[in-house]
């Protein structure tokens, strides 16, 4: 499984599950995610793990020739990325998460919704439970906004509920 995670916002911008772990499909997994996201050269950094294919020279010749900067895990860290194992996490906790997959077509079928729900509708606690939607399409203030002037109302209305005072 090939993820690609925004992590300001925690949105998966890209995914990509294959048969084997090679530098033609990461290369080719990076290329389609970043024109799919309109990224820009200068505007992206990638941190990955030291997976002989993100340490490919045809990897490293597509990120310099569209302007990515890398980064990689430290070597034998295996959780140097606390954003996309919170993610992978969340993926393999899910109570529908099987033991096994019966075909890469099956895998493909639940990542495409686990990823629509995780973007879309997963309240994430590490952007103030909002989705990662929200924040990656900038709609998260009037959420924020709105939450808001509810908690001030609730505490006009009954503050003896609130022992830490207005929220």
């Amino acid at each position: 499984l090939y993820v690609m995670l925004d992590v300001f916002s925690r949105y998966v911008v890209g995914w990509m599950v294959a048969a084997r772990e090679s530098a033609t499909l990461a290369e080719r997994f990076i290329q389609e995610t970043c024109a799919r996201q309109e990224i820009g050269r200068d505007q992206l950094t990638i941190h990955a793990d030291r997976g002989s294919s993100m340490k490919s020279h045809l990897v490293a010749q597509l990120l310099a020739d569209l302007s990515i900067t890398k980064t990689h895990s430290r070597p034998h860290v295996s959780n140097d990325n606390p954003y996309s194992e919170a993610a992978f996490k969340t993926l393999k906790y899910r109570p529908d998460f099987p033991e096994r997959f019966g075909s890469i077509e099956d895998a493909r079928a639940f990542c495409r919704a686990f990823f629509d729900w995780y973007n879309n509708h997963h309240r994430h606690s590490g952007i103030a439970m909002l989705t990662p939607a929200s924040v990656h399409d900038g709609v998260s203030e009037p959420i924020l906004h709105a939450r808001a002037v509810t908690m001030v109302s609730a505490y006009m209305k009954h503050p003896h509920r609130f022992v830490k005072g207005i929220p």
